[in-house]
């Protein structure tokens, strides 16, 4: 059993392209403006379908153009579809993305038809015992991540959570948990220690696991990956790249991990994989058309990937 289901969120992404970000109150002239397939649900979806995963997308659209066009990308990725759900009340989510010099960006969400992604939608997708992985972010309802987290448990079902955008989340939530990969500050935001070091990533990773929380990935951008449970510890570093746009990095990474993990690669290589994974999205503009292919990842590290 090796299918992934991602539950989450989809937006249409536009982006401009700036020397640096704006100030409150500034306007600056852009650059290159692009339109791209976005969201951390289905971005984290393309990842794990290109990786090489059999991938199951759970999300709500708006009934509109937006909507239209996201459904035939998704096919066109060989994702599975049939849990695309169509809100007639809300438009498709979207985004808006400023992305400057040195590849770091400010991104604001309208959640649009993903604020409606609901646990009664959940109740109609009638295999998800079948999932090998269930993969949440935090751009749908909390009370949807919720009750997900409660049946898979009660299923034994490996869920992962992205805990971004950052919020809080509660005990009962993580008690049990699979794994959770927060970035440095969602790490601070849940735990309340800064992650500066490896140090304090072990730190912040051991105050997940009190929680219950069974193994903690904290990604540490051009640092790497910081991974800890009960029984082992270690930190991949990234290799050295030019970033031009990180706007998908982290859902690269997830993707790229839940392919590792039904493929029963062990935890160095699951975190080899992943990181190589995100390391060539950020040499690349946009979301979802940032994404590498699996045939990139073994050019670039042969020998990290179970066939």
């Amino acid at each position: 059993m090796n299918k992934i289901y991602v539950i989450g969120s989809t937006n249409t992404d536009m982006v401009v392209k700036t020397d640096h970000l704006p100030l409150p109150g500034e306007t600056i002239l852009g650059g290159e403006f692009f339109m791209n397939a976005g969201g951390k649900g289905a971005n984290q979806a393309v990842a794990a379908a290109r990786l090489g995963g059999d991938v199951t997308l759970v999300t709500k659209l708006g009934n509109d153009i937006f909507g239209k066009q996201t459904i035939e990308g998704f096919k066109k990725e060989n994702i599975h579809t049939g849990y695309v759900f169509l809100d007639e009340n809300k438009p498709s989510g979207t985004a808006l993305i400023i992305v400057n010099g040195e590849g770091e960006n400010c991104i604001v969400v309208a959640p649009g038809a993903n604020a409606n992604l609901l646990p009664a939608d959940i109740e109609k997708v009638k295999d998800i015992h079948k999932a090998a992985i269930i993969l949440m972010q935090l751009e749908i309802p909390i009370q949807t991540i919720a009750y997900v987290t409660r049946l898979a448990r009660s299923n034994q079902q490996k869920v992962i959570i992205n805990p971004a955008p950052a919020q809080k989340l509660d005990d009962e939530l993580l008690n049990g948990l699979f794994l959770i990969t927060p970035n440095e500050t969602e790490a601070f935001l849940l735990t309340g220690i800064k992650v500066e070091d490896e140090r304090t990533a072990s730190e912040a990773a051991s105050a997940f696991l009190s929680k219950g929380v069974q193994n903690v990935i904290i990604t540490l951008g051009r640092q790497g990956a910081f991974f800890k449970n009960n029984f082992l510890k270690l930190k991949i570093d990234a290799p050295m790249v030019k970033a031009v746009d990180t706007t998908a990095a982290g859902d690269t990474f997830s993707g790229a991990l839940a392919v590792a993990v039904t493929e029963l690669m062990d935890w160095e290589q699951a975190l080899q994989f992943a990181v190589q994974a995100a390391s060539i999205s950020v040499t690349r503009m946009g979301a979802q058309s940032s994404v590498p292919h699996r045939k990139e990842i073994h050019a670039n590290g042969p020998g990290l990937i179970r066939s």
